[in-house]
């Protein structure tokens, strides 16, 4: 059986490859992390994000990564104000003052 060429292949084509695999890997553990983030964390991450990328001067490599980093940091904390947002707006005051659970649906799309 011959050997399969893009198996034995070597060069800049699988090096690139090998990269491209690396950096989607990369990309892949930072959302996972950023998913985790507390609100303030990622807030205070995406604040000194946006000032690095205001600084200018980074390579356009490391630039482009903070921005996919601040956009993913940015939805982070859209998202985890929608859901403090509607988790307060089911609490609301009866005719005596106490709390009570409302039946509401969140409306915002997925």
């Amino acid at each position: 059986m011959a050997p399969d060429p893009a198996a034995t292949r070597t060069g800049p084509t699988m090096r690139g490859a090998a990269r491209a695999a690396e950096v989607a890997t990369m990309a892949d553990e930072a959302r996972g992390a950023i998913a985790e983030l507390a609100f303030d964390a990622a807030l205070a991450e995406l604040e000194e994000t946006v000032a690095a990328l205001e600084a200018g001067g980074l390579p356009l490599e490391r630039t482009i990564e903070l921005y996919e980093r601040g956009v993913a940091l940015q939805q982070r904390c859209e998202r985890l104000l929608g859901e403090a947002e509607l988790r307060v707006r089911r609490l609301v005051e009866d005719a005596r003052g106490a709390l009570a659970e409302a039946e509401l649906r969140d409306e915002t799309p997925a």
